[in-house]
């Protein structure tokens, strides 16, 4: 009963269909870094990175796009309100009207995301391709990701065909932060720990 309660909640928080990066099947080809700069909205600049895990120990790569926070520490820093979360969860670029540039939310964003265009002056970063979502569509990056490493699939699709699961709480210190992206991650894990210090280089002695 308890497992039924959960699915049902989660379903009807993301919807039929979810997003889930699976970083034990990237394979650093950057199809979906090339794919995401043709998205019509993005004005040729990939919303998505592919980046290294560990690379002084490995060459092991991960897609990195927004996590979609339900809190989004992005727009709640934004001085100037240019960053906006719509109705099913999705947290938009900022609007070019509104962004002053500031750079609070590059700052402010747990996982790293927002990257500042200085150019346009103006925040840019995944949206989840909206504008073929919110009509249907699967995002670009998805589609084209040869090894599924970024899927966009119904949850029970991924829960019948992965051996992995499908986690969205992460933990940065004592702040748990919950997201509509989701991270596959061994059957055991409920939750995924972040501490920077395990990201930070130090220098042999």
């Amino acid at each position: 009963m308890q497992n039924t309660q959960i699915t049902t909640t989660t379903e009807s928080r993301i919807g039929p269909y979810g997003f889930f990066i699976d970083p034990s099947r990237c394979i650093g080809c950057e199809a979906c870094v090339n794919a995401c700069a043709e998205c019509e909205t993005h004005r040729g600049y990939p919303m998505i990175h592919v980046d290294f895990i560990d690379r002084q120990k490995s060459t092991a790569t991960v897609p990195t796009v927004c996590m979609h926070c339900d809190r989004p520490t992005c727009a709640e820093v934004c001085p100037a309100d240019a960053i906006k979360k719509t109705a099913d969860g999705v947290v938009q670029s900022s609007l070019k009207t509104r962004c002053i540039a500031c750079s609070n939310c590059v700052l402010a964003c747990p996982f790293g995301i927002p990257k500042m265009k200085s150019e346009l002056e103006q925040m840019m970063k995944c949206d989840m391709c909206y504008d073929r979502t919110s009509a249907g569509k699967r995002p670009m990056c998805a589609t084209v990701c040869p090894s599924q490493a970024l899927a966009y699939v119904p949850l029970d699709e991924i829960r019948r065909t992965r051996r992995e699961k499908p986690v969205n709480v992460f933990y940065f210190g004592k702040e748990k932060v919950t997201t509509k992206v989701f991270m596959m991650t061994p059957a055991e894990a409920d939750a995924i720990p972040v501490d920077i210090a395990d990201f930070m280089w130090e220098p042999e002695l």
